[in-house]
């Protein structure tokens, strides 16, 4: 390693977290090894192994050293043990803690339905083989974050609970401005999802994406109600490139459409920040979108492909290392079509192997490509 190589922050947390980023990392340390790839490499405790060990999900010294990495490679939080530390310490803590201080705002979802995996969904084999899109979900604003919220008692004693959906101008328009740079270097295709039919933030959110449709005129700009997206996602899901939408709806969404690949086992994400114009550097982490799975922590059966899938998100995403993301995608791709399957993707007459037996896998099949 050189004293100026690009840092790596690595979080393993809860639950499966700890085993499948011990396989990504085996996939980490292939590329630095075999693709001449100088990265500075640290690991941090988060969540309930933090709590134990610091009295807090994490400490100060560990957000430090988010913030000080070039990237962030994250594992899972949550499960029984995580739920019983007390509110007031878990509360902003953690995960959430470094999407807030970080201001990561953007959140990108591929779902993309490997062939070997067409027939492991409830849908239509036809339907979903080749489905290849980006969910972008606005992640620091809307519902989640607006003001007035809380529940409140009205005179008569009936209760009432209350969250606010706001918007501003330069939160949509920086996300939308995600979604367009996205959209230009896939198939330059971009729904924007919304309800203006009923809602003043879905008009603003549209009237702001339509006027910022003009500096990326090669981009095909669609709009469409987020109740129609989500009918349309399991109709037609291969009419989609690029989805831009905000926080609520990204949520609802991105998991519907996850069910499209039959796992979430097999889905990567990442959550970007803005630009520093100063250094061309970015605030970003990179995370499996499934949870913690506490009903399978520790048995060798969860499925590393997702946060292998992450960490190529990370090279494409952080370091522009187009072509060693596609190698690892690639390798997914083979150990796939070769029959290997975790629990999570068994498919008829199959074997599950085992976490460490998916990550020699495609261990394995890196060299074989790489040869």
């Amino acid at each position: 390693m050189i004293s100026n190589a690009p840092k790596l922050m690595v979080l393993p947390g809860d639950g499966i977290g700890p085993e499948v980023i011990r396989e990504a990392r085996r996939v980490v340390e292939w590329v630095c090894e075999h693709r001449g790839f100088d990265l500075a490499i640290d690991e941090g405790l988060l969540g309930y192994a933090a709590y134990e060990k610091h009295g807090t999900p994490m400490t100060d010294e560990t957000m430090a050293d988010v913030k000080a990495a070039d990237a962030v490679l994250f594992g899972a939080q949550g499960g029984p043990e995580y739920e019983t530390i007390p509110i007031h310490i878990r509360r902003g803590r953690g995960l959430l803690r470094i999407r807030k201080e970080l201001d990561l705002f953007a959140n990108l979802r591929p779902i993309k339905v490997y062939g070997p995996l067409a027939n492991g969904t409830s849908l239509k084999p036809e339907v979903v083989d080749g489905v290849d899109l980006i969910i972008l979900r606005e992640l620091t604003s809307g519902t989640y974050f607006g003001e007035p919220r809380g529940i409140e008692t009205l005179p008569d004693g009936t209760r009432r609970g209350i969250n606010t959906q706001v918007y501003t101008t330069p939160e949509i328009e920086r996300v939308a401005r995600v979604g367009f740079e996205l959209a230009q270097k896939r198939r330059k295709v971009l729904h924007s999802v919304e309800k203006a039919n009923v809602m003043e933030s879905g008009q603003l959110w549209r009237e702001e994406v339509t006027r910022l449709h003009a500096d990326y005129p090669d981009v095909q700009l669609s709009h469409m109600y987020a109740d129609n997206c989500a009918m349309q996602l399991v109709r037609w899901p291969k009419q989609f490139d690029v989805i831009v939408t905000d926080n609520l709806f990204g949520d609802i969404l991105s998991d519907c459409a996850a069910m499209l690949t039959g796992s979430l086992g097999m889905l990567p994400s990442a959550t970007l920040g803005a630009v520093d114009p100063a250094t061309g550097r970015r605030n970003a982490l990179y995370e499996p979108i499934h949870g913690s799975a506490p009903d399978i922590a520790g048995q060798g059966k969860a499925n590393p492909l997702a946060q292998m899938l992450s960490f190529a998100m990370l090279l494409r995403y952080s370091f522009d290392m187009d072509e060693d993301a596609d190698l690892i995608e690639q390798a997914v791709q083979n150990v796939l079509a070769a029959g290997i399957r975790t629990a999570d993707i068994l498919g008829p007459g199959m074997q599950a192997v085992s976490t460490t037996r998916m990550g020699d896998a495609i261990i394995e099949e890196l060299d074989r490509l790489a040869a």
